[in-house]
């Protein structure tokens, strides 16, 4: 049995206490990484991160690495079971269907099945929210009440705050996934919490020197950017669930016929991609990391906004 003095507990503990401090979706280190700073081997960190697994303080996110865990459903609803009906009311009922939302997906949130996992009578639930979609409407504005923006930046330093307002829409979709399905760029809900959220991002664009419009084209594309990426997360959990396959048994399963099309001489671009990457790599699977993509995409929309900015004032 290991002692409270071994490199492996003691880790452990250290990755706790950092844990203790961030929210659910926070990214972690990867097991490489982990090592790396813990001057481990890759064993040692990968037992680490195991055992945190198994404590429901670590997750797997595909393509995105390691995060803090998400309350599970059950807990959150045990808790919420255990209170006097009396005690009832939205928070309580938007907390719970988050819970399952983030865990199982919002096709899994029902009125009627939160009843069930609740153990309150359905009826009690149409007093506080009429039906469905007032349920997500709420669940939206309450995830997005996690947004903690600092003090406003000076106006020179605009990139600055827009960078940050992006960040924060990121790690909400991160830990909310299916958000991305819900908030809709031609049809938004006028929540206090996503208005807070646009005049930050606005006041950076405003503060560049960008016209009404403009300003609020750039704000639409940022989060049209971040939609896009963040689908990807939550159609990975939907597949997972719907077929028991995993994205690297997939990509295990699609890699002959990629390697098939790359050997055929009719496309050569890609076959040229595939073989620099097994060059680099060791493998011409390509495994895209969707926080390197964000990094790299966001970097592209403000040098571009930038661009466009400077054309304006001439």
């Amino acid at each position: 049995m290991p002692t409270p003095r071994s490199p492996y507990l003691r880790i452990a503990a250290e990755l706790r206490q950092r844990i203790s401090t961030l929210a659910p979706g926070d990214r972690l280190p990867s097991t490489r990484r982990l090592a790396e700073e813990s001057g481990v081997a890759l064993a040692t960190a990968s037992k680490v991160l195991q055992l945190l697994a198994r404590e429901g303080l670590v997750e797997a996110i595909p393509r995105v690495g390691n995060v803090v865990a998400r309350p599970s459903p059950a807990s959150t609803l045990a808790s919420a079971a255990a209170a006097p009906a009396e005690e009832l009311n939205v928070a309580r009922i938007v907390a719970a269907a988050l819970a399952i939302a983030d865990r199982e997906g919002l096709d899994a949130v029902s009125l009627r099945g939160l009843s069930a996992k609740m153990n309150v009578p359905v009826m009690s639930l149409y007093r506080h929210v009429s039906n469905k979609e007032d349920l997500v409407r709420r669940m939206v504005d309450a995830a997005m009440g996690e947004w903690h923006h600092p003090a406003r930046l000076p106006p020179e330093q605009w990139r600055a705050q827009v960078e940050i307002g992006a960040r924060l829409e990121w790690q909400l979709l991160r830990r909310h996934p299916w958000i991305a399905r819900v908030v809709t760029l031609t049809r938004p809900e006028p929540t206090r919490n996503a208005i807070l959220h646009a005049d930050w991002m606005l006041a950076g664009f405003e503060a560049a020197g960008a016209d009404a419009r403009t300003r609020m084209n750039m704000h639409v594309l940022i989060f049209a950017f971040l939609q896009g990426l963040a689908t990807n997360l939550e159609a990975e959990v939907r597949a997972v669930d719907d077929t028991g396959v995993d994205e690297a048994q997939f990509m295990e399963s699609r890699m002959p016929g990629f390697t098939s099309l790359a050997a055929s001489g009719a496309f050569p671009a890609f076959a040229r991609t595939m073989a620099a990457l097994d060059a680099r790599d060791g493998s011409d699977d390509y495994d895209p990391d969707l926080d390197e993509t964000f990094e790299l995409g966001l970097a592209l929309l403000l040098d571009g906004f930038a661009k466009k900015l400077r054309a304006l004032d001439h």
